[in-house]
């Protein structure tokens, strides 16, 4: 019984590398895409002329694409954590957790304010047009 138990833990171990460097890599993916998504978006902005250049898209845009990659950070985080669950490991991943969620936390606060911001502004435009 001992002997299938070891075998189970080793292959836990290896589903939760293989779990964590997925996870890893997706949030790579996740802002390497928001870069590509977020020129793009400049590229196409640039080419209205804008007087005031929309930064707040961009960071709206890129900022998105952030988040989302510090989730899936916070997630290989955990999955590292489960093969080696030291005192010295946990302490890490409670402080590694605290400061993404932090940041996380702070970014979406002010995604949702940018949002905010720019609906206000197309309304605006809306109505001074419409007068």
């Amino acid at each position: 019984m001992k002997w299938l138990f070891e075998h189970l833990e080793g292959a836990l171990v290896g589903v939760a590398t293989l779990g964590g460097f997925l996870l890893e890599a997706i949030a790579v993916g996740c802002v390497l895409f928001g870069v590509v998504k977020t020129i793009q978006l400049a590229i196409k902005l640039n080419r209205h002329h804008y007087v005031d250049f929309p930064f707040i898209q961009l960071r709206t845009s890129f900022g998105t694409w952030l988040a989302l990659a510090l989730e899936f950070q916070l997630g290989a985080d955990i999955l590292a954590t489960t093969i080696a669950p030291s005192e010295n490991t946990l302490i890490q991943l409670g402080s590694i957790a605290l400061i993404r969620t932090f940041l996380n936390y702070f970014l979406n606060k002010e995604l949702e304010k940018q949002m905010e911001l720019q609906e206000r502004a197309q309304q605006k435009r809306m109505t001074d047009q419409s007068s």
